[in-house]
């Protein structure tokens, strides 16, 4: 584990697309803004766990048939879309 110290409005950039910003820190609670691409999902780590017990459970009952049916997703351009959290996260910042 790599442990860092952060101040507020300082980053740490993860695998040169995404970006952790503190946002603010009240008492206990820090707040954090994530800059990342749509393609990869963030989570809090509860939510990211209840999302997997509910995946292995939906398993358990996958038509095989249906799935071959699928189509592949289309490419998405999340450019626009990151910039504009980028934009929104530097208001929070500059705001508080």
């Amino acid at each position: 584990m790599l442990a860092l110290t952060r101040k507020k409005s300082e980053s740490i950039i993860i695998n040169d697309n995404i970006e952790v910003i503190v946002l603010g820190i009240q008492g206990e609670q820090v707040k954090l803004g994530i800059i990342a691409p749509k393609s990869i999902p963030v989570h809090r780590k509860e939510v990211y766990e209840q999302i997997q017990a509910e995946n292995l459970e939906a398993t358990r009952h996958v038509n095989v048939s249906a799935v071959k049916n699928l189509k592949p997703a289309q490419n998405i351009n999340t450019d626009a879309a990151t910039e504009s959290i980028k934009n929104d996260i530097n208001n929070v910042i500059s705001n508080d």
